[in-house]
């Protein structure tokens, strides 16, 4: 008998949240059945993952929330943004690649890498142009907007003057127009002014409920959630329809309020929405970034409002597979996806190589890229970016020299990138260095995520004076001083026994440039104080580690524990406080707790008793 689909994700996983309830059932299609045993409404394309003897039906559900928006025809959340969450791990790495905090480095890499990029996709009914680069290769770009123009060129306060007098002399305002002009203004993260252009068309013209929706998302970006909240709350009622409600859960999920973003979705649900994949599959995100125990819950939820898994659902659950090093589990996620006629991606197929290479599974590495490559260099060159990587990671120089050669004489900026990432796994510093430098000579703008992969390689070669003239570099060059410039730093300066000047390098850099710094970046330091046995240290970034969001983990739980060792302290309320956390310690953690209890026996007193 075939495996249920909630077996997808680790068994670690499979604990359901407690106290929680399944939303309403959608009505049963004709292609699912209902299994005898457990009642549960099961799809035919599922059936690869039951399990003799699941319960299913004895689990309790959560009420859960999906994420994200289509205002302008366009998910609030961009697509780059889901690509960069699925490829982070294969294409730029966070900084720290322990097992423990991959995670989070993938939720660094999909919020920061794109701060800085100018490029950024717009939405999928706008009007594009071509434009040679000094390179003689071609890039896509938005077309031009007279509007976009005339808004680029005023300043905030005279916007609505401009504006006015626009509409005075009969220039143009219809519906492509504007689209153009959101999504110009959107991908150049201008969200202030597209925000006052959103309010003065309010006033001059009808609204849709997708208007609507697209000023709740803008609200989120420019004021704040609450604001958001507060917003969506005085809309008129005949507008208050899924759209806007799924683009302010999409704000709760960026804003990381888990219980904020449930409590949307409770109204959503209450409102009787119907439960679509595209929900779903963000909630799976939301939840592999925060609470993968709860990704069971997801899953089960899906059997039983029949609820078909999308493309991206398959590409999630690879990743989470693929991260705690379950190949077997992967390959079985793959085999399901296949059978409902889903090919992978050229990102998914990077995915699993990058995962078979973590596995030592080179034959399996050496089929994917063969597929790859194909035999049309033609058709497949996009491919170049994502072999690059791979072959290093091979130990493969002459294939990464040769799939280079096939990217010259116009490689695309990802191709820069992803070389000279290749280059760095390879430890071939001069090699990366002169791409660097024939980029340069380009005149191409250089993102901060390029200078991340160079930076990166400096730290991991302990080259601290190199990585601090790149960190010089990207500042000169207008670029963001983001988390990941952050991590870099503080490994700089913890691995130079400097942990005082990482933990104050990286509270100015919050307090200067308030974004979430990466778990890495935090737990680096925390080892450091734990080691030294710095305990009030230890509890404050431990404090601030949660703070800023992420989950409780039993990593955490380790170096507070080490910290009261080493200090020969007795440690009250770490077993409350894992327990509040739901975390079940090991074997290790189990016997290092036990020499910090404060209540333990003596072996004189357990003679006597």
């Amino acid at each position: 008998m075939q495996q249920p689909m909630a077996q997808l994700i680790p068994d670690s996983y499979l604990n359901c949240s407690s106290g929680v309830v399944l939303g309403r059932s959608s009505s049963v299609k004709s292609e699912s059945h209902v299994d005898d045993a457990t009642g549960i409404i099961r799809l035919p394309m599922l059936e690869s993952f039951y399990q003799v003897g699941d319960n299913i039906s004895s689990r309790r559900f959560m009420r859960v929330f999906n994420f994200s928006s289509k205002a302008h025809g366009r998910s609030c959340v961009e697509e780059d943004d889901y690509k960069a969450e699925l490829g982070a791990s294969i294409n730029t790495k966070s900084i720290s690649e322990s097992k423990e905090d991959v995670d989070d480095g993938l939720i660094s890499e999909a919020e920061f890498s794109h701060h800085d990029d100018e490029e950024s996709s717009g939405s999928s009914s706008e009007k594009l142009e071509t434009k040679t680069r000094p390179t003689g290769r071609t890039s896509v770009r938005r077309a031009s907007s007279a509007l976009f123009t005339a808004i680029v060129r005023t300043s905030s306060q005279s916007l609505r003057t401009v504006l006015d007098k626009w509409l005075e002399e009969g220039k143009d305002l219809g519906r492509d127009e504007i689209s153009l002009t959101m999504s110009n203004l959107r991908g150049r993260k201008m969200y202030g002014r597209a925000l006052q252009l959103s309010e003065w068309l309010k006033k001059h013209f009808p609204s849709s409920e997708r208007d609507y929706a697209s000023q709740v998302d803008l609200i989120a970006k420019v004021l704040g959630l609450e604001e958001a909240e507060n917003y969506v709350e005085n809309i008129p009622e005949s507008f208050q329809g899924e759209r806007v409600y799924r683009t302010l859960l999409a704000s709760c999920v960026v804003a990381n309020n888990i219980r904020k973003a449930e409590e949307v979705f409770n109204k959503m649900r209450d409102r009787e929405f119907p439960l679509t994949p595209f929900a779903c599959d963000q909630l799976l995100l939301l939840y592999s970034r925060h609470d993968r125990k709860k990704i069971s819950d997801v899953l089960l939820l899906m059997e039983k409002e029949n609820v078909k898994p999308s493309a991206f659902t398959y590409r999630l659950l690879i990743n989470v597979k693929g991260r705690i090093n379950d190949l077997k589990g992967m390959d079985q996620v793959v085999e399901a996806m296949k059978a409902e006629g889903m090919e992978c991606d050229l990102m998914t197929k990077a995915s699993l190589a990058q995962y078979y290479i973590s596995g030592g599974m080179k034959e399996k590495v050496e089929a994917i890229v063969k597929e790859m490559e194909g035999g049309d260099w033609k058709r497949h060159k996009p491919a170049c970016e994502y072999l690059l990587p791979i072959y290093a990671g091979l130990g493969k120089a002459d294939e990464v020299r040769r799939v280079w050669a096939i990217c010259m004489p116009k490689p695309t900026l990802s191709e820069f990138t992803a070389v000279m990432e290749a280059w760095g796994k390879l430890k071939d510093i001069k090699e990366a260095e002169a791409t660097f430098n024939l980029m340069m000579e380009t005149g191409c703008r250089i993102a901060s995520k390029t200078y991340s992969v160079l930076l990166k390689m400096y730290v991991d070669n302990k080259m601290p004076n190199k990585a601090k003239d790149v960190v010089r570099c990207m500042s000169d060059s207008g670029c963001v001083i983001g988390p990941l410039t952050w991590d870099a730093l503080v490994r700089l300066y913890v691995e130079a026994g400097e942990v005082e000047k990482a933990d104050s390098f990286l509270q100015k850099a919050v307090k200067k440039n308030p974004q979430k710094p990466m778990y890495s970046s935090m737990t680096a330091i925390m080892e450091e104080y734990a080691k030294r046995g710095d305990v009030h240290k230890s509890e404050k970034i431990f404090h601030q580690i949660r703070q800023a969001g992420y989950p409780g983990r039993a990593q955490l739980f380790r170096f507070l524990t080490m910290a009261y060792i080493n200090a020969k302290a007795p440690a009250y309320g770490l077993w409350e406080r894992m327990k509040a956390d739901d975390i079940f310690p090991d074997k290790n953690l189990v016997r290092q707790l036990a020499l910090v209890n404060p209540f333990k026996s003596s072996s004189v007193s357990n003679l006597l008793d």
